[in-house]
């Protein structure tokens, strides 16, 4: 079972504080919410990955069109995070997370907390904020996949350096999701998946798909590296 917020049920002019949100959370893990918000350290400094080392710390961004890979990176990182027993939290901007995919994928849905956020960008920034202000997370992912270009860069600046330095000498590492690039220079990494090509068993037109050959692009101080997986189906 994943222990789910709903944002987007707070009444417009009710501002949602770090103590009432760490609150929910407690409420929505029961008992082991408490181990959770006292954990100090995490013994990795990076979430290890196919396109290589994630940064805790710092922001970290993977873009990408639909079908690239960029949904199943992201599962890989929750799955291994939640498979060391860390706490994760996913904020979900347009209600898209699929539990069965993602537990399909290796991750333990009881240590991920699921903050659906209604289609309000907005409210998933700032959860994500209140999130990493709390504490007790391994990894805290913003999904904004599925929202519109426009939306996105709509975004100010100062909500991604603000994410940013709530993040630095912390052992979170902070993912954003989407279709393009959006952060500037606050992200300490990009990852950048083109379009991914189809990998089939047998011949067409009677084959059977096998699963996706991604390639991405990771950029980390200005100095970019081509990773090409595959992704099983």
């Amino acid at each position: 079972m994943t222990p789910t917020l709903i944002i987007g049920e707070h009444k417009p002019n009710m501002p949602v504080s770090s103590a009432i949100l760490k609150e929910q959370i407690q409420a929505s893990l029961g008992e082991r919410c408490e181990a959770g918000f006292s954990r100090k350290k995490l013994r990795e400094e990076t979430l290890p990955s196919a396109v290589g080392e994630i940064p805790r710390g710092t922001l970290t961004e993977i873009t990408g069109p639909a079908s690239s890979g960029r949904t199943s990176l992201l599962y890989s990182l929750l799955a291994g995070a939640s498979s060391r027993q860390e706490f994760c939290a996913l904020l979900d901007a347009n209600d898209t997370f699929d539990p069965a995919n993602a537990a399909a994928a290796g991750v333990r849905l009881s240590q991920v907390l699921w903050v659906r956020c209604g289609g309000n960008v907005e409210h998933a920034i700032r959860a994500a904020d209140l999130l990493v202000q709390g504490g007790g997370f391994g990894v805290v992912a913003i999904d904004l996949g599925n929202t519109p270009l426009k939306t996105v860069q709509r975004v100010p600046l100062a909500s991604w350096f603000r994410l940013r330095h709530a993040v630095e000498n912390t052992r979170i590492a902070l993912i954003v999701m989407a279709q393009a690039h959006h952060t500037q220079s606050c992200a300490g990494l990009r990852v950048e998946f083109g379009s991914g090509r189809a990998l089939w068993r047998g011949e067409l037109p009677g084959g059977i798909l096998n699963g996706l050959c991604a390639t991405a692009q990771c950029v980390r101080n200005h100095h970019a590296q081509d990773r090409a997986f595959e992704i099983a189906r």
